[in-house]
Parts: C-alpha cells; sequence; structure tokens
C-alpha cells in the first residue's frame, strides 16, 4: 500500500472521528438544553437591561413585604418592556416571586401573622388552578392575555378602594371555610399562572373580606400559599421552555433582599393608608397596562 493510501484512510479516519464527537457533542447540547430549557429570545440583556432587573427585583421586594403580592404585577410589565412576549414574561415572573415569597413569609411569620391551616388549603387549591392556568398560557393569543391582565387589575383598584380591612380579627376555621378556601385558591392558582402573578392581589383582599383575616395576617397567609405555587406552576413553564432563567433569577434574589423592609413598612402605616397606597400603585399600572393593550390591538387589526 503507497503511503499516499495511508495518509488519506488516516485522514478520512480522522474526519469520521471528528464528525462522531461534533454529533455526540450535539447531542449532549440537545440534552443540555432539554433539561434547563433554553432562555426565549428578545430581552434586554445589555448592563442597561440588568440594571432595570435589578431595580425591578428592589421594588418587587418592598412591594411583596408592602402588600403580600408576588409582584408579578410589576414584573410581568417590566419584561414585557425589555422586549419578552406576554407568554415569556408571565412565565418568567412566576419563577422570580419563589425566592420572593420565602423572605416575605419568614418575615411575617417572624411576628405571628401568618395563618398555616388557611395557606395550607388554599395552596390545595391554587396547585390544581396553577396547572390549568400554565396550559392555558401556552395556548392562548398574546392579546388576550393583554386584556386579561387589565380586566384583572380593574378589578383588584376596585376592592382596594371599597374596602378597609382590620387589624384585629382573625380566620375562624370550619369545613365551609375550609371548602371556600379550596375553591379561592382555584381561582387564584389559574389566575396566577395565565398572568404570571403570584396571587396576592386577589388573595390579600379576599382573606380580609371573605374570611375576617386582618391585613396583616391576609398578607402573610397570602405569601405562604404563594410560594409552594409559585414552584409547581414555575416546573410546568419550564417544561414548555417558556421561562428566562437568568431574568427571573435576578429580580427574584434581589427582591429576596429587600422583602424584610416592606414588611416593616406595611407594620408601621394603618390598614387604610396600605389600602390606599396599594391601591394608588395598582391605578397606574392599570393605566400604562391598559395603552398597551390598546396598542395591541390595533397593530393586531392592522395587520389583519
Amino acid at each position: 500500500m503507497k503511503k499516499s493510501d495511508i495518509s488519506n484512510i488516516s485522514n478520512a479516519e480522522s474526519a469520521d472521528r471528528a464528525e462522531d464527537s461534533g454529533q455526540t457533542s450535539e447531542r449532549f447540547g440537545e440534552k443540555a438544553d432539554r433539561l434547563f430549557g433554553a432562555d426565549p429570545v428578545g430581552l434586554d440583556e445589555s448592563a442597561r437591561g440588568i440594571a432595570v432587573l435589578v431595580i425591578v427585583g428592589v421594588a418587587v421586594g418592598l412591594l411583596s413585604g408592602m402588600f403580600g403580592i408576588g409582584g408579578g404585577t410589576v414584573i410581568v410589565p417590566a419584561l414585557v418592556w425589555l422586549g419578552l412576549t406576554q407568554r415569556n414574561a408571565a412565565a418568567t415572573s412566576m419563577l422570580a416571586i419563589v425566592p420572593t415569597s420565602i423572605s416575605g413569609v419568614i418575615s411575617y411569620a417572624t411576628c405571628g401573622n401568618v395563618d398555616w391551616l388557611a395557606a395550607l388549603l388554599l395552596f390545595c387549591g391554587m396547585f390544581v388552578g396553577g396547572q390549568i392556568g400554565s396550559w392555558l398560557l401556552s395556548r392562548l393569543p398574546e392579546l388576550v392575555l393583554r386584556w386579561i391582565f387589565v380586566v384583572f387589575l380593574v378589578f383588584v383598584v376596585a376592592n382596594q378602594i371599597s374596602f378597609v380591612p382590620s387589624r384585629d380579627q382573625h380566620i375562624t376555621m370550619s369545613v365551609l371555610t375550609g371548602v371556600c378556601l379550596v375553591l379561592l385558591g382555584v381561582v387564584i392558582g389559574i389566575l396566577a399562572g395565565l398572568l404570571g402573578i403570584g396571587g396576592g392581589a386577589l388573595a390579600v383582599p379576599a382573606l380580609s373580606m371573605l374570611f375576617n383575616a386582618s391585613d396583616l395576617i391576609a398578607r402573610g397567609t397570602s405569601l405562604l400559599a404563594m410560594f409552594p405555587n409559585s414552584i409547581t406552576t414555575s416546573v410546568a413553564n419550564l417544561k414548555r421552555k417558556l421561562v428566562h432563567v437568568k431574568a427571573a433569577l435576578i429580580i427574584g434574589l434581589v427582591a429576596a433582599v429587600t422583602a424584610p423592609f416592606g414588611t416593616w413598612i406595611a407594620g408601621a402605616v394603618s390598614p387604610r393608608v396600605g389600602s390606599i397606597m396599594f391601591a394608588i400603585y395598582l391605578c397606574v399600572l392599570l393605566i400604562r397596562s391598559f395603552f398597551v393593550a390598546v396598542k395591541a390591538t390595533r397593530s393586531a387589526r392592522a395587520s389583519a
């Protein structure tokens, strides 16, 4: 056999090994993508975008501690503004709520402002509702999601303006109360999975108005029920590759640091002042979300 033939055979074998190696590497890459999920495209990940995520985390932590919410009403619009779709923003928000709610629960629990049984019953309903909401999130049109978010904000603002919670009441548990808490959890879970919110904006006023919880107990209980529901819904969203993990971790970890300060503010102000502050914040958010939804509707009609 000629020397040149031996060289050609060697080169061919090297090429085959390289190709096999590349295919193996590609297969491992595909497995990694399936395991962790590739982050959705579109988010501004420049220094400016990261700075916005940190600022959002600070605001979310304060609002979570003050009002017993997960902060999705801030996270979702901010992520949409940074370039994510409404669907991906909602899914990312749910993951960011996990560390936020843990920090808030610890702050409220140390002051005795958590009803553990009520939170457990709420979670049982939220678990079922969250899976339904996550399923709907992957199927409903983008425009529909925007208008559902607007309608939800209108409902919450109306509740905050019309009702003033007490600080001396607590939940009186009975069989009927337990069943109603589970049903409330299902509704909250659907909205949470669909809109990317923790559900506190609905749970807190509902616990005060329907179950006579004080404003602080309603907030602490809401955060506790929100924590496991955020995990289960996020797992479903991760499987559907809807979550921008990097953005969720930045917002969630920063929020976890600032949430205790928000809890301190909640205890320092009166229930009426707290309700007014929450209503003002939601009104600002409602106006912005309404105009964004109108703009999206016009764009959809123009392209139809």
